[in-house]
């Protein structure tokens, strides 16, 4: 109990700095949940379940944002078959 105080008010008060910007509630509620090791497997398991969810995240905004430009396949497909290298200046 005391514990879980003192890492609640670092966290708050002192904000527990991660890569220069303070750890939100969410973070810290992840620190507290974990703060004892896991088993190799379930924390295998966990870091899949971030990925495929970070996965899903991208997807969603990578269609949010075709459809935002009107990206088709076809322009993907143009991209693809197109090449855009600058011709050569000619040595005289």
């Amino acid at each position: 109990m005391v514990k879980e105080l003192i890492i609640t008010f670092i966290a708050k008060f002192f904000g527990m700095i991660a890569n220069g910007t303070m750890l939100n509630e969410q973070q810290v509620m992840m620190l507290r949940l974990l703060k004892e090791p896991l088993p190799e497997e379930d924390f295998k398991q966990m870091q899949r379940l971030a990925v495929q969810l970070l996965a899903k995240q991208l997807d969603e905004s990578m269609d949010d944002w075709e459809q935002e430009k009107n990206i088709s396949p076809k322009d993907y497909d143009a991209l693809l078959n197109n090449h855009f290298r600058i011709a050569a200046k000619s040595h005289q």
